[in-house]
């Protein structure tokens, strides 16, 4: 892995002078700063139980929705697409630092832009009147899930990435696979049909896959070691594939 260095910052500066990266970063903290506003308005209006932090957390799906597809769909497709993923495979590196280069970049991205959203808590708790809706501890735990969980959803778009030279679907594809996690993992048992003992596994299984129930786990203070495991095996996981696919897909060429 001596190399990865010298790949990382390579990609660090093709994000930079990627338009894809601001057009996710403008969008991204646009989103976050009106739904911040909106919570604020709602907790004003109707007091509720739990803090905003929480409920801020609550809505962190809405923008990975789009904001991991256009950090990681040009990822490898870009370079497919223009040849000089050929180019890189001559050179002494391997494909595992390539990939973990480019997961990476966008990985400290990703926790950048996460972590600019923690003004808009700083500036509410000051102005705040009440004391007592000052709780760093969601905060601790929400952006623990934000980080947490970010290395299984760009994992995914890099492994859609690693699978076609277009961009467009990659993009859909990355999507796809992180909607699919998010929103039907965290359904799955209202979607099955099995009734009686079978159930059993598939509430097991909903338990483990379930990225909502994670997330306000994790803003409540409770931290499960099993989501822990899950997120980062299954990250490893298609990392693993997403060099498979380039070796598949470029090492044989």
């Amino acid at each position: 892995m001596r190399h990865f260095l010298t790949l990382l910052r390579n990609e660090v500066w093709r994000l930079l002078i990627s338009p894809s990266t601001y057009i996710a970063g403008f969008l991204f903290l646009l989103v976050m700063g009106f739904l911040f506003q909106w919570m604020l308005r709602i907790y004003t209006s109707d007091p509720q139980d739990e803090t905003p932090s929480v409920l801020f957390f609550r809505i962190f799906f809405i923008p990975v929705f789009f904001m991991v597809p256009l950090l990681t769909m040009r990822s490898v497709a870009e370079e497919r697409r223009s040849g000089t993923i050929e180019t890189l495979l001559t050179t002494p590196v391997t494909i595992a630092e390539i990939v973990l280069s480019k997961f990476a970049a966008s990985y400290l991205y990703y926790c950048s832009l996460w972590l600019i959203t923690a003004s808009f808590h700083i500036i509410f708790f000051a102005y705040a009147q009440r004391d007592t809706i000052i709780d760093p501890y969601p905060l601790i735990g929400g952006y623990a899930y934000i980080f947490l969980s970010g290395t299984l959803f760009l994992s995914l778009g890099i492994f859609a990435s690693s699978l076609t030279k277009s961009q467009l679907v990659a993009g859909i594809l990355g999507f796809t696979l992180v909607f699919g996690f998010i929103v039907i993992g965290s359904n799955i048992e209202d979607l099955s049909v099995l009734t009686g003992e079978q159930s059993l596994w598939v509430r097991q299984f909903s338990d483990h896959t379930d990225a909502l129930q994670h997330m306000s786990d994790f803003s409540s203070g409770i931290i499960d070691t099993r989501a822990i495991v899950l997120y980062l095996s299954a990250a490893l996981t298609f990392l693993f594939l997403s060099v498979l696919a380039i070796e598949y897909r470029d090492g044989t060429t």
